[in-house]
């Protein structure tokens, strides 16, 4: 019987966390770019910060989602770390929400509810338009059905009745400061391996409101569960830039530094939470009843007023915490830039909604576009170099660059078809497919320059040079050329609101007028026997590869504009 049972506690465990991410990630997507524009202007100062962390935990219910959210905020450049600092102590005090909600289903009887709310959510479900309220609802029915379940198995337990487990919990002293540093690191451990301070909460309400469990032993968990907790945001700032790993450490740092002091206070604190709910820790005639109802409460009050005055007294020491982690974390030492990495995508994904990764990998995606540029700069300079070791070793820069153009293309476009296996807006589906259309693009740019560079290479070989004239208009083209880059760079890293999508059409026809002129001018000055034809064939293959980049600068404008002009 009792294997049936501990199935029955694992299998309720289980179904928490599942109602926990189908909530919490209905909720993100429900409000999605509310939640980034709420996240990326609203953090002025650091009460603002606070408040903005505390109300998106409370919306999405998940501390770790807020953390990992602001940790990709930092990595993608949209947040400081002051600032999320700031939010990181909000999700603090927003996951204590979590708690009540919590004690409240092992309090109240939510049968009448649950099963409505599941009937309802799989109506909502197979609506387009309300299919993330349908999310949510069968999210947050799991939830409450896990803890009526577990509710239930703790009652079939019968811990209160059995000896064994009554003379295991009471053969630790609950005075001694040693035993509860013993339960705080195993709720620590306990959660890092779960992934879920929810999870662990529930085992902890249903250990304590049995009466088996101490309150001060309970308490201890919960604070291991808080330094748990922040294992989710340093798993995911593991492939991130140094900025976002300080982000995640400041939230493991802040927690360790509440746990320390509320150590040394323990038993005074605890004594001031009880009080506060009327509850005497040394009281032992409480009913099995009356502990029931009393213990989860306090146990959320002790959660709420912990991290309420954690965040009070550290909010004023931000600018030693950021100094802090900036110490403890130093940034990677400066690699040769030229080497192939990702800065904004990392390799790890945990808990990333499909919103954020979009917004990455834009990030991504404008460093793609600068590094394209640069080795148009490159190409343009190799044009003039006369020295054949320096140009050997311009000319290698530039092969260099173009197998990054190709990784780039490859890397970008492997990480948006994991994105676009998640269930998407369409909205952010036609993000993706544009972006799609850009990194290609942008690969074909690399293309192009490197196939001028291995034409200029091709006359270095030979014995004739270009004349004066034909250098004058390939540094003309080169100068048209170089304009279409720019203007494609400022719309990628600005707004397309306020780009002049015409500029761009405009020196696009200048170049291709400019190629005609240019091509007519080659065939009569070959026939005038100005120069050879060999050197004829290479000028117009050079001025011909700068037509054809033009070309694909308009197809990254038009992918990212969304229009579509004959050209």
């Amino acid at each position: 019987m009792s294997i049936w049972i501990f199935f029955k506690i694992i299998g309720s465990l289980a179904l928490l966390i599942y109602g926990m991410k189908v909530m919490s990630e209905a909720l993100q997507k429900m409000a999605g770019s509310q939640l980034r524009h709420i996240l990326a202007t609203m953090t002025r100062n650091r009460f603002t910060g606070m408040f903005t962390g505390m109300f998106v935990t409370c919306s999405v219910q998940s501390s770790s989602a807020t953390t990992v959210m602001t940790v990709s905020f930092v990595n993608a450049g949209l947040l400081t770390l002051a600032q999320a600092i700031s939010v990181i102590m909000g999700a603090n005090i927003g996951t204590t929400l979590t708690a009540w909600i919590m004690s409240l289903g092992f309090n109240v009887d939510l049968t009448t509810v649950i099963f409505p709310a599941f009937f309802l959510g799989i109506m909502l479900i197979y609506s387009k338009s309300k299919r993330y309220i349908g999310d949510f609802l069968f999210g947050i029915a799991f939830l409450f059905f896990s803890l009526v379940l577990l509710s239930g198995a703790g009652k079939e337990l019968d811990l209160e009745h059995n000896s064994d487990v009554i003379h295991f919990f009471s053969s630790f002293d609950t005075s001694s400061h040693l035993t509860i540093i013993i339960f705080l690191l195993i709720g620590t451990v306990i959660t890092c391996i779960v992934q879920s301070s929810a999870a662990v909460m529930a085992i902890t309400i249903l250990l304590c409101s049995s009466g088996v469990l101490p309150i001060y032993l309970g308490i201890a968990l919960v604070l291991g569960e808080n330094i748990g907790t922040t294992a989710t945001a340093n798993l995911a700032a593991l492939g991130a830039n140094a900025q976002a790993r300080r982000a995640a450490m400041a939230h493991l740092v802040f927690n360790v530094i509440g746990v320390v002091w509320v150590m040394c206070l323990f038993y005074p604190f605890v004594d001031m939470v009880c009080s506060l709910v009327d509850y005497d820790p040394n009281n032992q005639s409480l009913t099995p009843a009356q502990l029931a109802a009393r213990l989860p409460i306090i146990l959320a009050a002790f959660h709420t007023c912990f991290n309420v005055t954690n965040t009070f007294v550290l909010i004023w020491f931000i600018p030693q915490i950021e100094r802090l982690v900036c110490w403890i974390i130093k940034p990677k030492t400066t690699e040769d830039e030229e080497e192939f990495r990702l800065t904004y995508i990392g390799g790890n994904t945990i808990m990333k909604t499909p919103e954020l990764s979009v917004l990455e990998a834009q990030k991504e995606i404008q460093i793609f576009a600068e590094r394209v540029q640069k080795m148009f700069s490159m190409v343009r300079e190799l044009l003039g170099v006369t020295d054949d070791s320096a140009f050997n070793k311009l000319f290698s820069r530039i092969e260099k660059y173009e197998s990054i153009t190709d990784n780039m293309e490859i890397e970008i476009a492997k990480y948006l078809d994991g994105v676009s296996d998640a269930h998407l807006s369409d909205d952010t589906k036609a993000k993706i497919r544009a972006m799609l259309r850009e990194i290609s693009e942008l690969e074909s740019i690399g293309d192009s320059c490197y196939n001028i560079a291995r034409t200029v290479n091709r006359k270095m070989s030979g014995k004739e040079d270009f004349t004066e004239k034909q250098y004058e208009h390939m540094h003309q083209m080169f100068e048209l050329t170089d304009d279409s880059l720019t203007q494609m760079n400022v719309l990628l890293l600005g707004r397309k609101d306020n780009f002049d999508v015409n500029r761009s059409f405009n020196i696009e026809n200048e170049i291709n007028n400019y190629r005609n002129q240019l091509r007519n001018q080659n065939i009569n000055a070959v026939n005038d026997h100005e120069y050879s034809y060999a050197i004829g064939t290479m000028y117009m293959d050079i001025v011909g590869e700068c037509e054809k980049l033009g070309d694909y600068v308009i197809n990254v404008i038009e992918a990212r504009m969304g229009v579509r002009q004959a050209h």
